[in-house]
């Protein structure tokens, strides 16, 4: 992925220029004049969503966990957030059809609902972004060491702190690297995207066929295996639905690809099947992993399916040799998926700003002339999921807290834009795109209805206060249990209450940043650097 204004100037043929203007004229209809340059390909929106999501990334990093909760059956989690999640992406791709914008969750749910559901869903979503940085940047700590013990910085790994405090310094390499590629390295950055895409696919699909010729059981591993929910309270149900956090992990961040719009080739036709793609293309891939792996791993029962997760098969399967080759195949795909996560929260953070809606909005907005890409917001999302690590630095249970809280905003930010798109569908309000894109026409309302109810259900799924996600080892808290409500809920309702009393009072359109108020006017003269353009509110 590129950053914002990256790419060389616009040209191409009469039908490219046609199109540009018809996406500039939808750009209008949220007070934006446009300034990033459009060259990005259907090729480049698809890598977007796909690194992201990141398929090595995620399966490698929660599989402990998931099969360590529930066991084979824990598969069966990964088709059923499947299907929830492409309800959401369904709707999110008629939106990128009708509204490709930069900013897409922020921008949609202002557009759907108003002004004070679209911060919302934009403070939500930045720190998700935020939070899912330092998640993401956790991974290497679950894959360095198992190449080599000279990885493992802090002890040997047997104390009680060594793996998370060790986790936290690996995370921070990582987080160094994405900020100053972020925001000094545009184009080094769009071609390690680019080539870590290529690698991770390929990869993925080299892994499912060496685990495939080296099956030693049938594909009906996972079916009928209770024995995780023995002495749980919860019963089979409630052991199922704690390890489908694991596959909620991998399933989300396809709306990456509309945050291109601004910057894409055709954006209305190309982000909306990259969405659809890049989310089917994950659950395939993904879920052949998984499914293999368990059928191709010396024994179900082994100890290391449960702390070393899909790293500990991969070794078992391959040998150290072809393992460890792998297992760096997995970093490259980690190092990509945190930068994908990185310049998406810069994205959002610009989006925000260029309407006035973040503290020091003009400076966040700013694209340094120099380096072509939004420094300060790089840095500033760069530091404070440092911060997220070192909050979290004595806390064993890091990789499931960090990881939970994040998932769980993400799908709360989803939350804010398609409950009021379903509001709107109800009420006549929603008009889909023309001209042959992407629609969902009769099917729209049940499609959203049932994304709304997914995504609230997932919520609160993910959001219970159990041990085994937020107090898994003693000493057993009860503020550690219902951490991710409490957390969750403070920056909620804090950030709601900040932008209510304070910036409120302030947002609409930065000058250097608002459309001419027709297509017959000048640009506006230059204000001064804090002076917003006052745009109505979308309905």
């Amino acid at each position: 992925m590129t950053s914002p204004d990256a790419a060389p100037a616009r040209g191409g043929t009469r039908n490219d220029t046609r199109q540009d203007t018809h996406d500039d004229t939808e750009l209008a209809e949220f007070g934006y004049r446009p300034e990033l340059k459009r060259t990005l390909g259907n090729f480049h929106t698809f890598a977007a969503g796909i690194s992201y999501i990141s398929i090595l990334t995620g399966t490698f990093q929660l599989f402990y966990f998931g099969y360590g909760i529930g066991g084979p059956a824990y598969w069966w989690s990964w088709p059923m957030v499947f299907v929830g999640q492409l309800m959401i992406a369904l709707s999110f791709a008629e939106l990128a059809a009708r509204h490709p914008v930069a900013g897409s969750v922020y921008n949609w749910a202002k557009k759907l609902g108003n002004p004070h559901i679209g911060w919302l869903a934009g403070w939500m979503m930045l720190v998700a972004s935020i939070v899912s940085l330092a998640a993401v940047a956790l991974a290497y700590q679950l894959t360095l060491p198992k190449i080599s013990a000279v990885f493992q910085l802090v002890g040997d790994g047997t104390g009680t702190y060594d793996v998370a405090t060790n986790g936290v310094l690996l995370a921070t390499v990582l987080i160094v690297f994405t900020t100053l590629v972020n925001a000094f390295g545009v184009k080094l950055m769009a071609r390690i995207n680019t080539a870590g895409v290529f690698i991770e696919l390929i990869a993925t699909v080299v892994l499912i066929v060496l685990f495939a010729v080296h099956v030693v059981r049938g594909p009906g591993v996972g079916v009928g295996d209770q024995h995780h929910s023995a002495g749980q309270e919860t019963g089979c149900l409630g052991v199922f639905l704690t390890a489908s956090l694991a596959s909620a992990y991998v399933m989300y961040g396809f709306d990456t690809a509309a945050s291109l719009g601004e910057e894409s080739l055709d954006p209305s036709r190309n982000a909306p099947r990259a969405i659809i793609r890049a989310l089917i293309a994950s659950f395939v891939l993904g879920g052949l992993i998984l499914l293999l792996a368990m059928m191709s791993v010396g024994s179900l029962n082994g100890k290391g399916l449960t702390t070393d997760g899909l790293q500990y098969v991969v070794l078992d399967v391959l040998g150290d040799t072809g393992g460890k080759a792998m297992l760096w195949c997995v970093l490259i795909a980690v190092t990509v998926c945190a930068l994908a996560v990185h310049t998406a929260a810069i994205r959002l953070a610009f989006a925000m700003s260029r309407d006035n809606n973040l503290p020091a909005a003009s400076l966040m907005a700013k694209v340094s002339p120099r380096f072509r890409t939004p420094v300060l917001p790089a840095v500033i999302v760069g530091v404070l999921s440092l911060g997220v690590l070192l909050i979290n630095i004595r806390q064993p249970q890091i990789f499931s807290v960090v990881t939970s809280i994040g998932i769980i905003m993400i799908y709360l930010a989803y939350l804010l834009v398609t409950a009021p798109m379903l509001v709107a569908r109800v009420r006549g309000r929603w008009t889909p795109a023309d001209g042959g894109r992407f629609t969902l026409g009769r099917w729209g309302l049940p499609v959203n209805v049932l994304a709304v109810l997914w995504g609230a259900g997932m919520i609160v799924n993910l959001a219970w206060p159990r041990d085994a996600v937020y107090n898994a080892t003693p000493p057993h808290h009860w503020y550690l249990r219902w951490g991710a409500v409490l957390f969750v809920g403070a920056v909620a309702l804090g950030g709601f209450a900040y932008y209510w009393f304070v910036q409120r009072h302030r947002t609409g359109v930065l000058a250097e940043h608002a459309a001419p108020r027709s297509t017959a006017d000048a640009p506006a003269a230059p204000a001064a650097p804090d002076a917003p353009v006052t745009v109505p509110a979308q309905d």
